[in-house]
């Protein structure tokens, strides 16, 4: 007959829960992997074997303290903070790129074509998802769920669980990434919004030309055809842009977890 103790129980649990919380947290936010089109049977297999092949790696830095005591739920409460702040950083990329399409969108007279994003549980423009299917298709190819994925694991050596987590400074860090939504988002939509400020300038004068000219039936047509166009040409000086934003996002999460920088294969 096999005698546990509580003390070895407790040790048991919290081997596997506060791991598994910061993991699960990850994969809950992180883009990929959190899609609610995934279900959640999967992404939590996906968090328990992660959890198990890296708990051999973790038990022995794990503070001796009782899962069920307060401190043990603040660290509980600090691993879910990490693992949503880790996602939260790759989830600004892909924002960014939508934001682009919603800008594009509006210029273009596409405002009114409206999808359900299951991924945000909200509404966006048909060019925002347009490319935010091509960001997750590049995201896939850079292997990014991949090195999601080995960073989570590799955190507990550099950030090991313990009540010291996510500090002000990591907050800080994540407000201030937040800004790249904006930046990111204009720089990915301006050569289609330069053509379009051309072609409404165009428009413009000609309607001042022949104020007899129905601006609405040759108006939609031609800025939407040109930023089809435009887009259309601007596809392959995406790429660059893209892997460039999602290396920045990695690099970022590193940070918060105290690993040194890489560099995208």
């Amino acid at each position: 007959m096999i005698n546990i103790t509580t003390a070895e129980l407790n040790t048991l649990i919290a081997t596997f829960i506060w791991p598994f919380s910061r993991i699960l947290a990850m994969i809950a936010t992180a883009p990929i992997l959190g899609n609610p089109s995934i279900p959640v049977r999967v992404k939590l297999g996906l968090a328990i074997m992660i959890t198990i092949l890296v708990t051999p790696t973790v038990e022995k830095s794990l503070p001796s303290i009782d899962p069920a005591t307060g401190i043990g739920l603040i660290i509980l409460l600090q691993q879910l903070l990490i693992g949503i702040a880790i996602g939260f950083v790759m989830r600004i990329v892909f924002v960014a790129v939508e934001m682009a399409g919603e800008l594009i969108g509006l210029q273009m007279g596409l405002g009114f074509a409206i999808f359900f994003d299951a991924q945000n549980s909200g509404q966006i423009d048909i060019v925002g998802r347009f490319l935010g299917v091509i960001a997750s298709l590049a995201f896939l190819a850079m292997d990014g769920h991949l090195l999601m994925i080995a960073l989570i694991s590799q955190s507990f050596s550099t950030l090991p669980v313990s009540i010291e987590g996510v500090t002000n400074a990591t907050f800080t860090t994540l407000a201030q990434w937040g800004e790249e939504v904006f930046k990111a988002g204009l720089q990915l939509s301006l050569p289609v919004l330069t053509a379009l400020l051309i072609t409404n300038l165009a428009l413009g004068i000609l309607t001042r030309a022949a104020p007899q000219l129905n601006i609405f039936a040759v108006g939609f047509p031609l800025t939407l055809s040109i930023g089809l166009l435009v887009l259309a040409l601007s596809m392959p000086f995406y790429a660059p842009i893209l892997e460039q934003f999602v290396q920045d996002g990695l690099n970022l999460m590193m940070g918060i977890l105290n690993i040194g920088k890489i560099d995208m294969p």
